[in-house]
């Protein structure tokens, strides 16, 4: 009786050792999900492939500014625009700057290529030495845009995207004319860098609408023999507009632009000044030479023009130091260097309006407008436009 209970007892034990055989079974087949991961961590594999996909879309879309210097204050406020807007547009971008070395600018290129760029926008330092910095980009298969200054005697240039130069010597020109009464008014010029095509379209487009005045007698030069000799010709050559700016040269240059300025002056007689009118290339420049002709106790009140809405400008504006700028709104041509940018990327054809003969080819051009801003607009212009905060001056009314 004793044996046949222990024999129960052995086979109950039995029994559960295969109940729990079975349970183990079960949970041997739950460890086998972590091999469900596993699949599944490969099945996400394509997911980090298509992670690195916008990285990828960034090199394909990205682009390469080259600016002059950082030495001028316009073209660290385009290299503020142009960050922000691209970076918002969702494209890769990177900004050097050359400068003043075209050397320098050309290895900027070449950096820039490598880097992997489809599109290069531009802005020469020397329009004719540009011309093997873009054609570097061209060899290489990348598009370039010229920004604001035309590279010149090049076939290497895609697009040119600027202001309306013509406009702005013009608007320049025709502020000093406006506000100048009888005849003999001293009229002093000065131009920006000859290695500029950009400062041959300014003058020009002054000279239009500043000659006839000089031929009636409105206005007498005062500090180019060579813009005297030529105060007849309404329509100048290009080597004719050279000799002028020879003379007249700044460089875009405030201390050649002021020393020239103080030069000028000295030699002239207290009847060559009073009240003055003169034609200043850009804001910088038109500060150093506005110091210069303040300074002189023989001029009793003068007009200055200027470009750019430069800030210090256009506080000059506001304390009647600087007679006026002609405001070149660089969000607009900052957006339109963009949209054609974007367009060659996707193999569109950016919208052009015209053309500007680069000594070579005619070279398709995006031109923006521009305004003639002065102490009676500048709130309306560059305040109540957003383009500056009104904390950022003093005295604005």
């Amino acid at each position: 009786m004793l044996k046949k209970s222990w024999y129960v007892i052995v086979l109950l034990i039995l029994a559960l050792t295969l109940v729990l055989a079975a349970c183990g079974s079960g949970a041997t087949q739950t460890t086998e999900e972590p091999a469900a991961t596993t699949s599944s961590q490969e099945a996400a594999q394509p997911t980090e492939a298509t992670s690195s996909q916008p990285e990828a879309e960034a090199v394909a879309g990205k682009v390469g500014i080259v600016l002059p210097t950082k030495d001028e204050p316009r073209w660290v406020q385009d290299e503020t625009r142009f960050q922000e807007a691209l970076t918002a547009a969702g494209y890769d971008v990177e900004i050097l700057f050359s400068q003043g070395d075209s050397a320098k600018e050309k290895a900027n290129v070449e950096d820039l290529i490598t880097k992997g760029v489809k599109v290069i926008i531009i802005t020469p330092q020397d329009g004719s030495a540009a011309a093997a910095a873009a054609e570097a980009a061209h060899e290489a298969g990348v598009k370039v845009i010229s920004y604001d200054r035309l590279i010149r005697d090049t076939d290497a240039v895609d697009y040119y995207v600027t202001f309306d130069s013509l406009a702005v010597g013009a608007q320049q020109a025709q502020y000093l004319v406006d506000h100048a009464e009888g005849t003999g008014n001293p009229l002093y010029l000065y131009a920006g860098a000859a290695s500029d095509n950009n400062a041959f379209i300014f003058f020009e487009g002054a000279w239009k609408v500043l000659q006839p005045k000089i031929a009636d007698g409105t206005f007498v030069i005062k500090n180019s023999s060579e813009a005297v000799a030529l105060q007849d010709t309404a329509d100048l050559s290009r080597d004719q507009m050279a000799q002028i700016i020879g003379q007249i040269t700044t460089n875009w240059d405030f201390n050649t632009a002021k020393n020239l300025a103080e030069a000028n002056l000295t030699v002239a007689t207290a009847e060559d000044k009073g009240e003055v009118f003169i034609l200043a290339p850009n804001d910088g420049t038109a500060r150093a030479i506005a110091d210069a002709f303040a300074a002189d106790s023989d001029v009793s009140n003068y007009y200055v023009t200027g470009q750019d809405a430069e800030k210090a400008s256009v506080q000059y504006i506001i304390d009647g130091k600087q007679s006026m700028t002609v405001f070149k709104d660089v969000r607009t041509l900052v957006n339109d260097a963009i949209n054609a940018a974007v367009a060659l990327l996707e193999g569109n054809t950016p919208d052009a309006q015209g053309s500007y003969n680069n000594g070579v080819i005619d070279v398709p051009a995006i031109q923006s407008p521009v305004v003639t801003v002065d102490k009676d607009n500048v709130k309306a212009e560059l305040i109540d436009s957003g383009y500056y905060d009104a904390s950022d001056f003093t005295g604005l009314q």
